[in-house]
C-alpha cells in the first residue's frame, strides 16, 4: 500500500490484528520485505507496521539529503499520519539510530511501550591508525577531484576512482542517498544512550562485522533498563540467520 507522508510517496503494509502496535524500523538499503520474519515473531495482539523510509525500496527519495533527526522528523510525522497513539519500537541497524534519537525528543505524539534494537548502529568505530592514514589520503584525493577543471581533463578516472570509494551501501546509493548516509556513519549517538527512557531488548549476531560485538555491549552499559541477547554465529542480520531463536526471544519479551 501507498501512504503520503509530507508530500512523499511511502510503500508500507500493515500485518496481524490486535489492540497493540509495534512497528519496525528498517536497516539502511533495505526493503520493507526484509522484514517479514520479524513481523511474523509478533502473534495475534499486535499489528505490525513495515514500511520503506524515503530513498528506500518503493518509497520516494528525500527532497534533499536528510541527517538522522531528518528521518527521525520523517517517521513521527508517519505514525501520525497512521492515528498511531502507543507502539513498541524495532529497529534493526539504520533504524536502530532513529530510535535512539527520538529517546532524546520532547513531547513525542506517540508513547512508546518498549524497543529492541538489532545489530544497531550509532556507535561510531574505533578507527586504527591505517584506517586513519586511508582517510586523510581519501580526502586529500577527493579535494583534487572534486576541482571543476580537473575533472574536465580526466572525467573517466575521477568518476571510476569515486565508484571505488566507500562501502557497497555508499557505493550503490544515489547521489543524495550517498549524503544521507555520510551525515549518518559520521555522528556518534553514544551521548544519548543515558537518556533511553524505555525498556530495551539488544539483539546482536556475535559475528557482526558492520556494527560489531563491542557496539553492543557499550549499549548494553549505557541503556539502563535494557538486555543484550547474543545470536552465536550470526552476522549483521541475526534475525533472518536464526529466525526461530529470534521470534522466541521476540515473544518472551513482549510477555506472550
Amino acid at each position: 500500500m501507498m501512504l503520503t507522508v509530507n508530500g512523499l510517496n511511502i510503500n508500507y503494509k500493515i500485518s496481524g490484528s490486535g489492540d497493540r502496535y509495534a512497528v519496525i524500523l528498517q536497516g539502511w538499503g533495505t526493503g520493507l520485505k526484509v522484514y517479514d520474519s520479524v513481523a511474523a515473531a509478533f502473534p495475534e495482539g499486535y499489528k505490525v507496521v513495515q514500511f520503506d523510509l524515503p530513498g528506500f525500496g518503493e518509497s520516494d527519495e528525500p527532497p534533499e539529503p536528510w541527517d538522522v533527526d531528518g528521518f527521525t522528523d520523517f517517521f513521527i510525522a508517519l505514525i501520525s499520519e497512521l492515528g498511531i497513539k502507543k507502539t513498541s519500537l524495532i529497529g534493526h541497524s539504520y533504524g536502530g539510530r532513529m530510535i535512539i534519537k527520538l529517546s532524546a525528543r520532547k513531547d513525542l505524539p506517540f508513547e512508546v511501550e518498549k524497543i529492541v534494537l538489532i545489530d544497531s548502529a550509532g556507535v561510531l568505530p574505533v578507527r586504527t591508525l591505517k584506517q586513519k592514514i586511508k582517510i586523510r589520503q581519501y580526502k586529500m584525493i577527493k579535494k583534487i577531484f572534486d576541482l571543476r577543471l580537473f575533472y574536465a581533463l580526466f572525467p573517466e578516472l575521477v568518476d571510476d576512482w569515486r565508484m571505488r570509494q566507500g562501502s557497497e551501501d555508499y557505493r550503490r546509493a544515489t547521489p543524495v542517498m550517498r549524503q544521507c548516509l555520510v551525515k549518518a556513519v559520521n555522528e556518534d549517538l553514544t551521548p544519548l544512550l543515558d537518556g533511553i527512557p524505555w525498556e530495551c531488548l539488544l539483539i546482536w549476531g556475535d559475528k557482526d562485522t558492520a556494527t560489531p560485538m563491542r557496539d553492543a555491549h557499550i549499549m548494553e552499559e549505557r541503556i539502563k533498563n535494557s538486555g543484550l541477547v547474543v545470536f552465536q554465529g550470526c552476522g549483521h542480520y541475526s534475525f533472518l540467520e536464526d529466525p526461530d531463536r529470534f521470534r522466541s526471544v521476540i515473544r518472551a519479551f513482549f510477555n506472550i
